[in-house]
């Protein structure tokens, strides 16, 4: 189901209304850019949610992001602004728990409110469509100002950790040795 939520354009102050949609195999080549950019390289240095100081390398590719669009209970969601992908997030169905993962909003975007709208939009979703009464996500636990971001909107760190998987260049080339990534939980009852 599509629908529209207003967001503030802070570059003139009025309302501009965005639109989510499920993402199709033909949004693969948008969708990778916009998550490497949000995250990797010069480009996202733009916003507030780089790991550029901890990861080189890519964030995703077209077979990370076809695989999260095609897994059974899986739903990539696309946010569209004037017919262009502005940002993204996944949501995936797990038991009586969703996970939210693959967020992503354009670098000149980021600080705006947006993120905001599209968290509470994902959390609707999982609740409504699945009856979801958690969301789950995992954090590189060096990022403190993203976990704080996180927990004014809710979530709590749980303090369970999983490995940073070294060695695999899908996930990046780690600029340091001590990654890892941590639970976060919000109970959306």
């Amino acid at each position: 189901m599509d629908t529209a939520t207003p967001v503030p354009d802070t570059a003139t102050s009025r309302q501009v209304g965005v639109t989510y949609r499920r993402a199709v195999l033909d949004d693969v080549p948008v969708v990778v850019p916009l998550v490497q950019s949000a995250y990797r390289g010069d480009a996202s240095r733009g916003g507030w949610t780089t790991e550029a100081d901890l990861l080189d390398g890519q964030r995703t590719d077209p077979e990370g992001v076809a695989a999260v669009i095609t897994a059974p209970g899986s739903v990539l969601l696309l946010v569209e602004r004037d017919g262009e992908t502005v940002a993204c997030c996944q949501l995936e169905h797990r038991g009586e728990a969703a996970y939210f993962g693959m967020f992503a909003v354009r670098p000149e975007l980021q600080g705006a409110g947006l993120g905001k709208l599209i968290i509470a939009e994902a959390e609707r979703r999982v609740r409504e469509e699945w009856d979801a009464r958690e969301m789950h996500m995992t954090v590189i636990t060096a990022r403190e100002e993203l976990i704080a971001w996180y927990e004014r909107r809710g979530y709590r760190r749980t303090g369970e950790t999983s490995p940073f998987p070294y060695g695999d260049e899908r996930f990046g080339l780690p600029r340091r040795d001590d990654l890892r990534f941590e639970l976060l939980v919000k109970s959306l009852v």
